[in-house]
């Protein structure tokens, strides 16, 4: 069990490193004006999209199987809403990078500043719930 913990680990902290990253690269696109800037930030948002993917659904599969050994208690449920708000806010970067790439953005990097910060609240509570496990 302690190498599946490992390499769940692993798994979100490599899935939040892309989420952390891919939202500041739309701050830089929605800035951007140079026509070569603007295809090199879809290169590498569409790279990290495809790359961080399957990251993620290891790490769900992974805490999925550490569950399977008898984690229980309400702060795992919470926890679990958690990163299923998660991973709906990974497929809608997966949204914003196909727009991003079409050139369809509609939002100011003021927004995508904002949008930044919600895998850090993720991570936060998450974190809070994993360690206390307050109920």
């Amino acid at each position: 069990m302690l190498w599946i913990k490992a390499f769940h680990i692993i798994m979100v902290v490599s899935w939040f490193a892309g989420l952390f990253y891919l939202p500041r690269l739309f701050v830089n696109h929605a800035m951007a004006t140079e026509p070569a800037e603007i295809a090199r930030l879809k290169l590498m948002e569409g790279k990290l999209y495809r790359f961080v993917t399957p990251i993620a659904w290891l790490a769900i599969a992974t805490g999925f199987w550490l569950w399977s050994y008898g984690f229980s208690g309400g702060w795992l449920h919470v926890k679990v809403l958690l990163v299923a708000l998660l991973f709906a806010y990974h497929y809608y970067c997966g949204v914003l990078v196909k727009r991003f790439a079409a050139d369809g953005n509609i939002r100011s990097h003021v927004f995508y500043r904002w949008f930044n910060e919600v895998p850090v609240i993720i991570l936060t509570a998450v974190v809070i719930l994993v360690t206390v496990k307050p109920f």
